[in-house]
């Protein structure tokens, strides 16, 4: 079974990097999300935070409730309040987050329709949304201040110095055996020796699943401390 999983893997990093070699000039598409802006607190000078949520690749498809089975959109179901935008796209089933071009057309309708402080958005996701997280920091370094990537990867990690300067806290449980915890140790090897700014958690007795770190408070003060100068 061990060995059935690896080769799932090399297989899907294969195709996967093929798809992102071929869409570096991606079809921009707009995504259907879920939205979550506060009420109850005083509204910013400068605007408020936005956090991008991306999910992993059980909840792709056209039904947009399927976001709320876990990760942030599961805890705002709950009824937990926060001080910052949530904007979670659901991913279409024959796609990846690498397939299209959803961001520019997503960040640009919240602009338009929010007072967004630009100089903090942050995007956040697990599994094939921690893929899609460190990939969108890397296509758009300019407009991604900080990253939380769980149980991710990245795809084209040659280029992953472009985002040596953007704060970055990443997760993987050694026990996963979906996507290997070497997925998010490489990179992070590859950016200590860029000097920059990012915080590992190694969970040691975790596996896969871990999407109750979203749960926690401490991630979403840490984010908040990162702003662009």
């Amino acid at each position: 079974m061990k060995n059935l999983y690896k080769y799932l893997f090399i297989g899907l990093l294969i195709f996967s990097n093929s798809i992102y070699a071929q869409n570096t000039k991606k079809v921009k598409k707009k995504y259907p999300y879920l939205l979550y802006v506060p009420k109850d607190c005083q509204k910013p000078v400068d605007g408020f935070p936005l956090v991008i949520y991306l999910h992993g690749a059980s909840c792709k498809g056209s039904n947009i409730n399927k976001l709320k089975k876990y990760g942030l959109p599961y805890y705002v179901s709950k009824g937990k309040q926060y001080n910052f935008i949530i904007a979670s796209p659901q991913c279409p089933s024959n796609k990846s987050w690498l397939s299209e071009n959803w961001f520019e057309p997503l960040f640009a309708e919240l602009l338009s329709k929010y007072n967004i402080d630009k100089s903090r958005v942050y995007v956040v996701g697990m599994s094939m949304g921690g893929y899609g997280a460190w990939h969108l920091a890397m296509d758009y370094p300019d407009k991604i201040t900080a990253l939380i990537p769980l149980c991710g990867g990245c795809y084209d990690s040659a280029h992953i110095s472009k985002i040596s300067k953007i704060p970055i806290w990443a997760f993987h449980g050694v026990l996963d055996k979906a996507i290997p915890v070497d997925e998010t140790e490489r990179l992070i090897r590859i950016l200590m020796k860029c000097n920059a700014n990012i915080k590992y958690t190694r969970l040691e007795e975790r596996g896969h699943n871990i999407a109750n770190i979203f749960g926690n408070q401490e991630i979403y003060d840490w984010l908040l401390e990162q702003k662009k100068s």
